[in-house]
This record gives structure tokens, C-alpha cells and sequence, in this order.
């Protein structure tokens, strides 16, 4: 009997056979695949289209949420601050990123450094030799490109007087919440208020002027 005849109508148990299609292939790690979507839209950005600028912040904020919420479990209200705190050095640190190096591993080399900056100015050790398994360790954190403080001053211009001034403390000058509220006379909470609405904003401001 041939393999020919088996998958003959008729044959007792092959009229009910499934001929199954190919195993899909296996999903791509997160970060190629995030590296799929993000860079396409980034190397358009980076020659001039705002809108996929745009596009492209809107994913980095995604990815980058799912990635310090790791990494803060314990303290999910600080992740938000942290995200578009991110995104701002994502907008100022543009120019340095190097188009033969990936898209997402410049990104998220930059939100590592973002995240060691704000446990220490928390006061916190843990994490801080973390390594960042998406990243290589090649990956350095960008020296700050000519202009980088005309386009912070600008960006921070455009902000409410509180709320620039407790980014400006908190955020540049290093100093605590506690230190920042007997600086400026208001209340702890009234500058944890100040600088989430300031991120926010500066936020904006970066995915709406590109």
C-alpha cells in the first residue's frame, strides 16, 4: 500500500484528517519587535516628518511604561513623572542618536539613566546597578548635544511659573520635594502637583512642536 492510496477517500480514518498549516514562526522578542515599530516612524522623524515624530513618541511613551513599571512595582505613582520625564531627554538628546545604532536601545539606554537619576535623588539604592537586559552594555548614555540647554530653557519657558520652578529644582538642580517646598514656601504636595503637571505639559509641547 502506498502513501498515495492512505490519502485516498475511502481509507478507514483519513477522510477526517486535517491537513494542518505551517507553524507559525515564533514571535520575535519584545524588544526586536519593538524596535520594528518604533524605528521606522524614528528614521522618518529623524529626516523631518513631525507626524511621525509624533507617532513615534506615542510608542516610546508605551514601551517606556511598560518599562519602568517594572522596575517600580512598589511605587506605580512615580512612573507617570518618570515616562514623560523620559520623553523630554528622548526630544532634548535627539540629535545624538547615532543611525547606525538602533532605535530602541538608544531609548532605553537614556530611560536606564533616567531611572538610576531619580532613585538617587530619591535617596534609593536599589536598582542601581541593575543591568538592563534589553541594552547593551556599549550603549552609554548620550553626551548632550549643542543647543540642548536653548531647547530646555525654551520648552521650560512655556510653563507656568510654579510649575517651571519645581521642575527647575526638583528635576535640574537635584534638590529633594521636602528641599523644594522650603525653597519656594509652598506644600510637599503642592510641588509633587507642580512637577506632574509640568511634565505633562512639556510632554506636549515636545509631541506637538517635534
Amino acid at each position: 500500500m502506498s502513501a498515495t492510496d492512505l490519502m485516498r477517500p475511502g481509507w478507514a480514518g483519513t477522510e477526517n484528517r486535517r491537513v494542518l498549516p505551517p507553524a507559525a514562526p515564533p514571535a520575535p522578542p519584545p524588544d526586536d519587535e519593538f524596535e520594528r515599530r518604533i524605528a521606522p516612524p524614528w528614521r522618518r522623524a529623524h529626516d523631518g516628518d513631525e507626524a511621525a515624530y509624533r507617532e513615534a513618541l506615542t510608542l516610546a511613551a508605551a514601551r517606556l511604561r511598560a518599562y519602568l513599571r517594572r522596575r517600580l512595582a512598589a511605587r506605580p505613582d512615580e512612573v507617570e513623572d518618570l515616562v514623560q520625564e523620559t520623553l523630554l531627554a528622548l526630544h532634548l538628546y535627539r540629535g545624538t542618536w547615532d543611525p547606525s545604532l538602533p532605535v530602541a536601545g538608544w531609548m532605553l539606554a537614556i530611560a536606564r539613566h533616567k531611572l538610576i537619576d531619580h532613585l538617587r535623588r530619591h535617596g534609593r539604592r536599589e536598582a542601581l546597578h541593575d543591568p538592563l537586559d534589553e541594552v547593551g552594555d556599549e550603549l552609554a548614555a548620550p553626551e548632550a548635544e549643542p543647543g540642548t540647554g536653548r531647547d530646555l530653557e525654551r520648552l521650560l519657558q512655556a510653563l507656568p511659573e510654579a510649575q517651571r520652578a519645581a521642575i527647575v529644582l526638583t528635576r535640574l538642580e537635584g534638590l529633594s520635594v521636602i528641599e523644594a517646598a522650603q525653597r519656594t514656601g509652598a506644600s510637599e504636595s503642592a510641588i509633587k502637583v507642580q512637577v506632574h503637571r509640568g511634565l505633562k505639559r512639556l510632554a506636549a509641547l515636545v509631541r506637538r512642536t517635534g
